[in-house]
Protein backbone atom coordinates (compact mmCIF):
# COMPACT_ATOMS: atom_id res chain seq x y z
CA UNK A 1 0.00 0.00 0.00
CA UNK A 2 1.36 3.19 -1.39
CA UNK A 3 2.25 6.29 0.94
CA UNK A 4 -1.25 8.52 -1.25
CA UNK A 5 -3.54 5.36 -0.05
CA UNK A 6 -2.04 5.24 3.39
CA UNK A 7 -2.49 9.13 3.55
CA UNK A 8 -6.18 8.69 2.47
CA UNK A 9 -7.05 6.16 4.62
CA UNK A 10 -5.83 8.49 7.56
CA UNK A 11 -7.81 11.02 6.39
CA UNK A 12 -11.04 9.51 6.02
CA UNK A 13 -10.42 8.11 9.76
CA UNK A 14 -9.93 11.75 11.12
CA UNK A 15 -13.25 12.69 9.02
CA UNK A 16 -15.24 10.16 10.85
CA UNK A 17 -13.79 10.76 14.45
CA UNK A 18 -15.77 12.91 16.54
CA UNK A 19 -14.20 15.98 17.12
CA UNK A 20 -12.47 16.60 20.71
CA UNK A 21 -14.21 18.21 23.26
CA UNK A 22 -13.65 21.91 24.20
CA UNK A 23 -13.30 23.07 27.39
CA UNK A 24 -16.28 24.05 29.26
CA UNK A 25 -16.51 28.03 29.99
CA UNK A 26 -17.72 27.41 33.64
CA UNK A 27 -18.06 31.58 33.92
CA UNK A 28 -20.87 31.29 31.65
CA UNK A 29 -23.00 30.66 34.75
CA UNK A 30 -23.05 29.45 38.11
CA UNK A 31 -24.93 26.02 37.53
CA UNK A 32 -24.58 23.59 35.02
CA UNK A 33 -25.85 19.98 34.17
CA UNK A 34 -23.39 17.22 33.55
CA UNK A 35 -24.35 15.37 30.35
CA UNK A 36 -21.99 12.45 29.53
CA UNK A 37 -23.08 11.18 26.27
CA UNK A 38 -22.27 14.93 24.97
CA UNK A 39 -19.41 15.01 27.25
CA UNK A 40 -20.54 18.61 28.29
CA UNK A 41 -22.09 20.53 30.66
CA UNK A 42 -25.49 22.60 29.71
CA UNK A 43 -25.58 25.80 31.39
CA UNK A 44 -28.84 26.75 34.23
CA UNK A 45 -29.66 30.16 33.96
CA UNK A 46 -31.73 30.14 36.49
CA UNK A 47 -31.76 27.39 39.08
CA UNK A 48 -34.86 26.25 40.64
CA UNK A 49 -33.88 27.32 44.52
CA UNK A 50 -35.62 28.19 47.48
CA UNK A 51 -33.71 31.31 49.85
CA UNK A 52 -31.77 30.65 52.96
CA UNK A 53 -33.36 31.64 55.06
CA UNK A 54 -37.11 30.38 54.13
CA UNK A 55 -35.46 26.64 55.67
CA UNK A 56 -37.21 26.44 58.38
CA UNK A 57 -36.50 23.46 61.13
CA UNK A 58 -32.65 22.68 59.88
CA UNK A 59 -30.73 25.40 61.31
CA UNK A 60 -27.56 23.41 62.48
CA UNK A 61 -27.39 21.81 59.40
CA UNK A 62 -27.84 25.21 57.34
CA UNK A 63 -24.89 26.51 59.59
CA UNK A 64 -22.71 23.39 59.16
CA UNK A 65 -23.28 23.26 55.62
CA UNK A 66 -22.80 27.10 54.86
CA UNK A 67 -19.66 26.96 56.88
CA UNK A 68 -18.49 24.15 54.88
CA UNK A 69 -19.06 25.64 51.25
CA UNK A 70 -17.51 29.11 52.39
CA UNK A 71 -14.37 27.38 53.25
CA UNK A 72 -14.17 25.82 50.44
CA UNK A 73 -15.04 28.78 48.25
CA UNK A 74 -12.22 30.84 50.18
CA UNK A 75 -9.39 27.78 49.08
CA UNK A 76 -9.63 26.21 52.59
CA UNK A 77 -9.90 22.92 53.60
CA UNK A 78 -13.37 21.33 52.99
CA UNK A 79 -15.57 18.10 53.48
CA UNK A 80 -17.32 15.79 50.82
CA UNK A 81 -20.90 15.91 52.47
CA UNK A 82 -23.94 14.02 52.26
CA UNK A 83 -27.41 14.84 53.38
CA UNK A 84 -29.47 11.86 54.44
CA UNK A 85 -32.67 11.85 56.23
CA UNK A 86 -36.76 11.93 55.44
CA UNK A 87 -38.27 13.06 52.22
CA UNK A 88 -38.78 16.80 51.45
CA UNK A 89 -37.07 18.46 54.52
CA UNK A 90 -34.57 20.47 52.37
CA UNK A 91 -31.35 18.77 51.77
CA UNK A 92 -30.94 19.47 48.02
CA UNK A 93 -32.78 22.80 48.66
CA UNK A 94 -30.10 23.77 51.12
CA UNK A 95 -27.22 22.62 49.08
CA UNK A 96 -28.38 25.11 46.45
CA UNK A 97 -29.42 28.01 48.95
CA UNK A 98 -26.15 27.35 50.64
CA UNK A 99 -24.22 27.62 47.13
CA UNK A 100 -26.43 30.61 46.11
CA UNK A 101 -25.42 32.57 49.35
CA UNK A 102 -21.91 31.87 49.16
CA UNK A 103 -21.64 33.35 45.82
CA UNK A 104 -23.92 35.90 47.46
CA UNK A 105 -20.55 36.61 49.80
CA UNK A 106 -18.39 36.15 47.49
CA UNK A 107 -19.66 37.08 43.76
CA UNK A 108 -18.65 34.44 41.04
CA UNK A 109 -16.81 31.87 43.79
CA UNK A 110 -18.63 28.61 42.61
CA UNK A 111 -20.11 26.41 40.19
CA UNK A 112 -22.76 24.27 40.36
CA UNK A 113 -22.66 21.32 38.87
CA UNK A 114 -26.03 18.40 38.77
CA UNK A 115 -25.12 15.05 37.91
CA UNK A 116 -27.73 12.38 37.63
CA UNK A 117 -28.06 9.50 39.56
CA UNK A 118 -27.75 7.43 36.25
CA UNK A 119 -24.33 9.11 35.39
CA UNK A 120 -22.76 8.34 38.59
CA UNK A 121 -20.41 6.07 36.83
CA UNK A 122 -19.09 9.07 34.52
CA UNK A 123 -18.04 10.73 37.61
CA UNK A 124 -14.71 10.10 37.35
CA UNK A 125 -14.73 11.58 33.60
CA UNK A 126 -16.37 14.55 35.03
CA UNK A 127 -13.58 14.86 37.59
CA UNK A 128 -11.08 14.84 34.95
CA UNK A 129 -13.19 17.38 32.87
CA UNK A 130 -12.78 20.09 35.99
CA UNK A 131 -9.54 19.34 36.84
CA UNK A 132 -7.85 22.15 34.94
CA UNK A 133 -10.36 24.49 35.70
CA UNK A 134 -9.86 27.56 37.64
CA UNK A 135 -13.48 27.81 39.09
CA UNK A 136 -14.28 25.98 42.18
CA UNK A 137 -17.10 23.58 41.89
CA UNK A 138 -19.89 21.35 43.97
CA UNK A 139 -20.98 18.99 42.29
CA UNK A 140 -24.21 17.36 43.32
CA UNK A 141 -25.80 14.48 43.06
CA UNK A 142 -29.76 14.17 44.38
CA UNK A 143 -31.60 11.13 45.78
CA UNK A 144 -28.00 8.87 45.83
CA UNK A 145 -28.58 4.94 46.51
CA UNK A 146 -27.63 2.04 44.94
CA UNK A 147 -29.14 -1.70 44.95
CA UNK A 148 -28.06 -4.73 44.75
CA UNK A 149 -25.81 -5.78 41.18
CA UNK A 150 -25.28 -1.99 40.86
CA UNK A 151 -21.82 -1.60 40.36
CA UNK A 152 -22.14 2.17 39.97
CA UNK A 153 -21.11 2.83 43.70
CA UNK A 154 -17.43 1.82 42.47
CA UNK A 155 -16.85 4.67 40.87
CA UNK A 156 -18.06 7.11 43.34
CA UNK A 157 -15.98 5.19 46.27
CA UNK A 158 -12.69 5.45 44.10
CA UNK A 159 -13.58 9.09 44.06
CA UNK A 160 -14.04 9.50 47.90
CA UNK A 161 -11.30 6.88 48.61
CA UNK A 162 -9.18 9.88 46.30
CA UNK A 163 -8.03 7.46 43.99
CA UNK A 164 -4.18 7.63 42.28
CA UNK A 165 -5.11 11.07 41.42
CA UNK A 166 -7.19 12.25 44.03
CA UNK A 167 -9.79 14.43 44.08
CA UNK A 168 -9.43 17.60 42.30
CA UNK A 169 -8.47 20.41 44.66
CA UNK A 170 -10.90 22.24 42.91
CA UNK A 171 -14.03 20.39 43.58
CA UNK A 172 -16.32 19.58 46.25
CA UNK A 173 -19.03 16.56 46.07
CA UNK A 174 -22.38 16.84 47.76
CA UNK A 175 -24.78 14.29 47.53
CA UNK A 176 -28.66 13.83 49.38
CA UNK A 177 -30.13 10.46 50.07
CA UNK A 178 -33.20 9.33 52.06
CA UNK A 179 -31.12 6.37 53.46
CA UNK A 180 -27.91 6.88 56.00
CA UNK A 181 -26.18 3.96 54.40
CA UNK A 182 -26.01 4.29 50.32
CA UNK A 183 -26.08 0.31 50.08
CA UNK A 184 -28.62 -2.18 51.40
CA UNK A 185 -27.23 -4.02 53.72
CA UNK A 186 -26.36 -7.23 51.47
CA UNK A 187 -24.32 -5.01 49.38
CA UNK A 188 -21.80 -4.00 52.91
CA UNK A 189 -21.74 -7.46 53.44
CA UNK A 190 -20.56 -8.75 49.93
CA UNK A 191 -17.87 -6.15 50.33
CA UNK A 192 -17.45 -7.46 53.21
CA UNK A 193 -16.84 -10.95 52.68
CA UNK A 194 -14.55 -9.54 49.77
CA UNK A 195 -11.85 -8.05 51.62
CA UNK A 196 -8.69 -9.81 52.50
CA UNK A 197 -9.03 -8.76 56.08
CA UNK A 198 -12.59 -8.11 56.59
CA UNK A 199 -12.37 -7.57 60.36
CA UNK A 200 -9.79 -4.66 59.77
CA UNK A 201 -10.99 -3.72 56.13
CA UNK A 202 -14.96 -2.89 57.57
CA UNK A 203 -16.36 -1.90 60.75
CA UNK A 204 -20.31 -3.59 61.58
CA UNK A 205 -21.84 -1.12 60.39
CA UNK A 206 -19.64 0.57 57.72
CA UNK A 207 -21.17 1.52 54.35
CA UNK A 208 -19.96 3.65 51.23
CA UNK A 209 -21.44 6.68 53.18
CA UNK A 210 -18.93 6.58 56.07
CA UNK A 211 -16.44 7.62 53.57
CA UNK A 212 -18.09 11.45 53.36
CA UNK A 213 -16.03 13.51 55.70
CA UNK A 214 -19.27 15.68 56.93
CA UNK A 215 -23.25 13.57 57.54
CA UNK A 216 -25.75 16.05 58.24
CA UNK A 217 -28.83 14.16 59.24
CA UNK A 218 -32.96 15.20 58.22
CA UNK A 219 -35.86 14.18 60.41
CA UNK A 220 -39.26 14.86 59.95
CA UNK A 221 -40.05 17.85 61.03
CA UNK A 222 -43.13 18.93 64.18
CA UNK A 223 -45.92 20.57 64.18
CA UNK A 224 -44.14 23.97 65.39
CA UNK A 225 -41.32 23.37 62.52
CA UNK A 226 -43.98 22.88 60.55
CA UNK A 227 -45.71 26.39 61.31
CA UNK A 228 -42.50 28.14 61.39
CA UNK A 229 -42.05 26.90 57.09
CA UNK A 230 -45.52 28.30 57.06
CA UNK A 231 -45.30 31.82 58.55
CA UNK A 232 -41.63 32.08 56.48
CA UNK A 233 -43.23 31.26 53.02
CA UNK A 234 -46.21 33.52 54.29
CA UNK A 235 -44.26 36.79 55.16
CA UNK A 236 -41.88 36.24 52.28
CA UNK A 237 -44.87 36.42 49.85
CA UNK A 238 -46.85 38.51 51.55
CA UNK A 239 -49.71 36.77 51.65
CA UNK A 240 -53.17 38.49 52.66
CA UNK A 241 -54.08 35.93 55.55
CA UNK A 242 -54.43 35.91 59.64
CA UNK A 243 -52.01 33.72 61.31
CA UNK A 244 -54.65 31.60 62.25
CA UNK A 245 -56.84 31.23 59.35
CA UNK A 246 -53.16 30.27 57.93
CA UNK A 247 -52.24 27.83 60.59
CA UNK A 248 -55.77 26.10 60.39
CA UNK A 249 -55.39 25.31 56.43
CA UNK A 250 -52.02 23.78 57.17
CA UNK A 251 -52.64 21.52 59.56
CA UNK A 252 -55.73 20.71 57.37
CA UNK A 253 -53.61 20.50 54.24
CA UNK A 254 -50.71 18.49 56.81
CA UNK A 255 -53.26 15.59 57.27
CA UNK A 256 -54.79 15.08 54.35
CA UNK A 257 -51.29 14.73 52.95
CA UNK A 258 -50.31 12.62 55.70
CA UNK A 259 -46.97 14.88 56.53
CA UNK A 260 -45.07 17.85 57.58
CA UNK A 261 -42.08 18.28 55.72
CA UNK A 262 -40.94 21.63 54.23
CA UNK A 263 -41.84 20.02 50.55
CA UNK A 264 -45.50 20.08 51.67
CA UNK A 265 -45.40 23.26 53.20
CA UNK A 266 -44.62 24.78 49.97
CA UNK A 267 -47.23 22.73 48.15
CA UNK A 268 -49.78 24.28 50.70
CA UNK A 269 -48.07 27.62 49.77
CA UNK A 270 -48.83 27.20 46.49
CA UNK A 271 -52.21 26.46 47.03
CA UNK A 272 -53.05 28.85 49.01
CA UNK A 273 -51.62 31.83 47.14
CA UNK A 274 -53.38 30.27 44.52
CA UNK A 275 -56.39 30.79 46.19
CA UNK A 276 -55.84 33.84 47.22
CA UNK A 277 -54.65 35.22 44.41
CA UNK A 278 -51.20 35.80 44.54
CA UNK A 279 -48.48 35.05 42.14
CA UNK A 280 -45.41 33.75 43.88
CA UNK A 281 -42.31 35.32 42.50
CA UNK A 282 -39.09 33.74 41.91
Amino acid sequence: MDETTLSRIAAALERLAPPAPKAPDLQAADAFVWHPERFALTSVPRVSRVALELLQGIGRQKDILLENTRRFAEGLPANNAMLWGARGMGKSSLVKAAHAEVNRMKPGALALIEIHREDIRTLPTLLNVLREQPRRCVILCDDLSFEKEDADYKALKSVLDGGIEGRPENVLFYATSNRRHLMPRDMMDNERSTAINPGEAVEEKVSLSDRFGLWLGFHNGDQDTFFAMIDGYAAAYKLPISAEELHAAAVEWSVTRGGRSGRVAWQFIQDIAGRLGVRLGA
